[in-house]
């Protein structure tokens, strides 16, 4: 059996070298295609991901199952020359998660086929997470680590099952890696803006989870050869974005939980919602033993941003002018008003708080309206007055700063998308520095 190169972030980390990976959890094809770009002139590997929310075997939000998602960033990447044998495809909190209004046979059911569906269609990083009550769970007392453990090593069984039959088709198939553990809020950020503090796991519950899932999965009939595969805890290091800020990382606070790692010669730490972190923070996290670092609202944040200063540069473009403008960032927000289930739970305030929470939010919820066909119209109507008048170097100056330097310097070509993936890459540029992860291939 041929191992999988994720594998390589342990050994490295159990050499004492700072290497880990960094995750791209978006399945937005503006922040897919930068990542795949920059990964190919830093000559390393990229790793994407995508949640249970995003696709499933029903399509999830985005429309797409996950054989779907693997075609769309394939496909990328081939446009791009990346090679495939440095991409990664990873599944997120797959487990009851959008189940768990059901009864536990029904919702771990469905959670049997989402895994079949990851698995099958070559995901090579799963993360099994059971860690939600389902609707036949007692609501008033806490799951214990036994139940956790024994529904996540039943996937993990399911996802061998099935990575058996891919091999019947796909003999160079490479074995899953899993991650264990939730010790963060549920995909797409935390519900509510007041901030209670971030708790950093505590040594025992991590020890404990570790221990369960290890007993469970023996119990299973998933022998050694599996068990090494499990990868990854994902633990709280304390951090967490909030609305205009977030929690930055101290590794004094974690240094208890950081040394635990040291004692599992076969584990490393996932750290969750690390967006935001500065890549100092970043690189310290890393450093401590945390291998993945998973990233998802900041890079659309950084999307957005760019959005969002193209549309001030064709407003001034065409000021006075009969030109038809965009009116992107007013169309995104209508579009919110029209069907807030993806932001009015995770949002608190007055209208004018509201207003600016649905706009520059660091959770971010408005990029799940991306993909809505007026917002996409908006953008495509954007990106054609700026292509057909061209962007003024002053214009670009005042508004995007660091990529106007970048044209100037004929490092990067003045069109409206290749100066969106540049500002997005500002941000993957954190994450490499922190991971070093060229050191991985």
């Amino acid at each position: 059996m041929r191992q999988n190169p994720l594998k390589k972030i342990v050994e490295l980390q159990k050499e004492g070298k700072s290497v880990g990976i960094y995750s791209v959890c978006s399945a937005n094809g503006y922040v897919i295609e930068a990542a795949l770009k920059r990964g190919l002139s830093d000559d390393s590997c990229v790793l994407i991901e995508s949640t249970a929310n995003q696709c499933d075997q029903n399509g999830g939000y985005t429309g797409m199952k996950p054989a779907d998602f693997k075609k769309f960033v394939l496909d990328i990447a081939e446009k791009n020359g990346f090679d495939r044998n440095r991409l990664f495809l990873g599944g997120d909190h797959l487990g009851p998660l959008t189940f768990a209004h059901k009864d536990e046979p029904e919702a771990m059911a469905d959670a049997e086929e989402l895994i079949r569906h990851y698995v099958g269609a070559g995901f090579t990083k799963i993360h099994i997470d059971t860690s939600m009550k389902v609707n036949s769970d007692d609501p008033e007392t806490r799951l214990p680590d036994e139940v956790i453990a024994k529904r996540g090593a039943h996937l993990a069984k399911v996802a061998e099952d099935t990575y058996r039959e891919l091999l019947t088709r796909e003999p160079d198939a490479i074995p899953p890696v899993y991650i264990i553990g939730s010790e963060v809020p549920i995909p797409g950020g935390a519900v509510g803006s007041e901030d209670n503090g971030v708790q950093v796991t505590k040594v025992e519950d991590f020890k404990n989870t570790v221990a369960a899932f290890e007993k469970a999965f023996a119990d299973a009939g998933l022998g050694d050869d599996v068990w090494n595969r499990v990868i990854g805890v994902v633990v709280q290091p304390g951090v967490e974005e909030k609305d205009s800020g977030c929690t930055e990382y101290d590794r004094e606070k974690a240094k208890d939980l950081m040394a635990s790692i040291k004692e599992f010669p076969t584990l490393v730490f996932e750290g969750h919602s690390t967006d935001y972190q500065t890549k100092i923070r970043l690189r310290e996290l890393v450093e401590d033993g945390v291998g993945i670092l998973k990233v998802g609202p900041g890079l659309t944040f950084a999307m957005r941003e760019a959005m969002f200063a193209l549309e001030n540069i064709e407003k001034e473009l065409f000021y006075g002018t009969e030109k038809e403008l965009s009116r992107f960032a007013e169309i995104l927000d209508e579009e919110m008003l029209k069907n807030d289930k993806n932001w009015r739970k995770h949002y608190q305030g007055n209208e004018l708080e509201l207003r600016l929470k649905r706009k520059y939010s660091f959770s971010d919820r408005c990029r799940y309206y991306m993909p809505v066909p007026a917002v996409e119209d908006a953008a495509a109507r954007l990106l054609g007055n700026l292509r057909t008048e061209g962007i003024p170097l002053n214009l670009l100056s005042q508004f995007m700063p660091i990529q106007y330097t970048k044209v100037r310097e004929g490092l990067l070509e003045n069109d409206p998308v290749a100066l969106i993936e540049d500002r997005i890459t500002n941000t993957i540029d954190e994450y490499l520095y922190a991971t070093h992860q060229r050191e991985l291939m």
